[in-house]
């Protein structure tokens, strides 16, 4: 497999991942804040549903306009404003899953050349659809780690 077709299949498991991370929490365990200022695990999914419905915009602004711009989005009011604490985390994984493997059946078609396309984005600057593709894998690998640790936490707290 090339580098590209690797990266595209690790995008593909994020929403597997995801499943996997919450799978069995009760809602105590999902409502459990690890730290001080830090998300539980329903906010953490919340917010990866959310961040993947702005993915699926973005992507397809690159593929189909000539540099286009993408506006950047404050997570932390996202998640005050939109409630995250008590939002549906079925809802918010269902969400997702649907999203991302929406977004996962148009990356995949591709031709290489198309991940060299450009957008701007408001805070980050130029970034190419590879850029994109790269940033939401890690972004949903990287909170999956952190629902894993949060779970860990709860348990070590509740011993």
């Amino acid at each position: 497999m090339s580098d590209l077709s690797d990266l595209i299949e690790r995008f593909r498991r994020g929403a597997e991942m995801l499943a996997v991370a919450t799978t069995g929490a009760s809602n105590p365990e999902l409502d459990f804040v690890p730290a001080p200022g830090k998300w539980n695990a329903r906010q953490i999914a919340c917010h990866l549903a959310d961040s993947e419905i702005v993915g699926h915009m973005r992507f397809r602004q690159v593929i189909a306009e000539d540099n286009p711009t993408m506006m950047g989005f404050d997570g932390v009011a996202w998640s005050e404003r939109l409630d995250y604490r008590t939002r549906k985390i079925s809802v918010a994984l269902e969400t997702f899953r649907r999203i991302r493997g929406e977004n996962y059946d148009l990356l995949k078609t591709l031709p290489p050349e198309t991940f060299e396309r450009k957008g701007t984005h408001s805070e980050r600057g130029p970034v190419s659809l590879l850029d994109l593709l790269r940033i939401y894998t890690e972004h949903a690998e990287n909170h999956v780690r952190q629902i894993m640790a949060a779970r860990q936490a709860y348990k070590q707290a509740k011993g």
